[in-house]
């Protein structure tokens, strides 16, 4: 199962990704800003600022980040409840800042949007509700309760009422707007960077199967000609120790040769080969061999090929490529998961173009779906009607995403479609009205044979290892 054996990160656990330094940082940067806005204000501009109050809630501020800088490492990761509790300190110390010098008629309560900001890229959707929804009261509070701003000559700075209420209505809006589009883009970015591995995950097995396929392969091949001669040693032997002649020379051959196997063994330890063979293929036996560990699972799986209408062709050969097979094989599993009782693989090509259509004769892809098909964790909930067909099914919508993928990096196209077959052109049975996948490849990319892609035949080369 491509989505098997595949664990991620949650919100709550990516939240422990940020440092508390990092936090105590940004912190000193606002106290610096806001000490330089209450001395401006009042020496620059004559402002009368109920300053003991002003400091106070700066040097709360100070008092916390020295706290933390004494009690806790430099390395501390924070968790979900504190950092969720370092957001709305902050919260609260600006908001009872912005109640000291003016609530909403002070242009500085625009900085409620970086604590709603922070939560909504780091922190669980239901922490960034809580701090979302508490910065929206503050907000509301500020624009009826706070404390006059007043000059030295004792006139009192105040906007228009209708300016205070569109403050109010833009600050809310961009809390809602700000939080939900970060939390919406970091989600997805974690998400795909999850996908990502996972791909990457499922490449590197696949590179590691298909190495030990390669390394078998070539043990049998090179140790073929020395087993033999063991082989055809030991029968002379036999033959002659009937009538017990010297046989010295038949041991000197057979050591020779248990040498030489251990020579072979020795170098392909070290060094290994690349057996040329092994990196090419007809184009059905690598789609068989992709298709092999899904082909008994109670579903018929029906292979056909021949070259497109018009074109008499050979049986292409192509690179065996690790990608390839892992995503052809990611769409087998998907098609077998869904299909009722049968799954047909289609290979067709020309000069120009390979392509494999997998096609299934279950229900399709969901209609409402069929657009994102390939995005990873698209997925929907089981039905009980779909519990009791495929009760082992688990996906996430992970493996198409691998397949799609994969098969892109190889340089394929890929087209998701329900039946019936969209790109036929003559009518096609009943039976094929399930999902279509069709892959095509300009045959440059993929063709063993011809092109920059040509895979010399020879003798194996040797990989060198640093």
């Amino acid at each position: 199962m491509a989505d098997s054996n595949i664990s991620f990160f949650t919100g709550q656990q990516r939240s422990s990704w940020i440092r508390l330094r990092t936090i105590i940082v940004l912190r000193w940067v606002a106290i610096v800003g806001q000490l330089t806005a209450i001395v401006v204000g009042q020496h620059v501009y004559g402002l009368q600022l109920e300053l003991g109050l002003c400091y106070f809630a700066v040097g709360v501020s100070v008092i916390g980040n020295l706290i933390a800088i004494f009690v806790f490492p430099e390395n501390k990761r924070l968790s979900e409840r504190e950092n969720l509790a370092m957001v709305m300190f902050d919260l609260l110390q600006l908001g009872f800042l912005l109640f000291l010098t003016g609530g909403l008629h002070n242009p500085f309560a625009l900085l409620l949007l970086g604590p709603v900001t922070v939560s909504a890229a780091v922190l669980t959707t239901r922490s960034t509700i809580l701090a979302g929804g508490t910065a929206i009261a503050m907000v509301s509070l500020l624009s009826q309760y706070h404390l006059a701003l007043r000059t030295d000559q004792g006139f009192i700075l105040r906007i228009p009422d209708v300016f205070v209420f569109g403050n109010w209505i833009a600050l809310v809006i961009a809390i809602v707007f700000i939080g939900a589009y970060s939390r919406r883009v970091t989600s997805e970015m974690y998400s795909m960077s999850d996908a990502l591995s996972a791909t990457q995950m499922a490449l590197s097995r696949e590179q590691k199967l298909t190495d030990i396929g390669g390394v078998v392969a070539a043990a049998a091949h090179e140790l073929g000609t020395p087993l033999a001669t063991i082989k055809l040693a030991s029968a002379e032997l036999m033959d002659e120790l009937e009538d017990r002649p010297d046989l010295h020379e038949d041991a000197a051959l057979i050591r020779e040769q248990a040498d030489r196997c251990r020579d072979i063994l020795r170098d392909m330890g070290r060094a290994g080969k690349d057996d040329l063979h092994l990196r090419q293929a007809p184009l059905m036996t690598v789609v068989t061999e992709a298709a092999e560990p899904h082909a008994h699972r109670g579903k018929m799986v029906h292979y056909s090929h021949d070259p497109a209408t018009g074109f008499e062709l050979k049986q292409p050969t192509i690179l065996r490529k690790p990608e390839i097979i892992h995503g052809l094989r990611n769409l087998v599993q998907n098609a077998v998961d869904f299909a009722k009782a049968n799954v047909w693989v289609e290979c067709h090509w020309t000069t120009e173009i390979i392509s494999i259509r997998i096609i299934d004769d279950g229900t399709g892809f969901p209609p409402h779906l069929l657009g994102r098909i390939g995005e990873p964790f698209v997925g929907r909930r089981k039905s009980s009607a779909d519990r009791k067909a495929r009760p082992e099914y688990e996906g996430m919508g992970l493996g198409l995403f691998i397949a799609k993928t994969l098969l892109e990096r190889s340089g394929a196209e890929i087209s998701f479609a329900n039946g019936p077959d969209p790109y036929a052109n003559v009518p096609t049975p009943q039976s094929h009205t399930g999902a279509i996948v069709e892959v095509k490849w300009p045959r440059e990319a993929i063709d063993a044979r011809q092109g920059n892609n040509a895979i010399p035949i020879g003798e194996n080369q040797r990989n060198v290892i640093f």
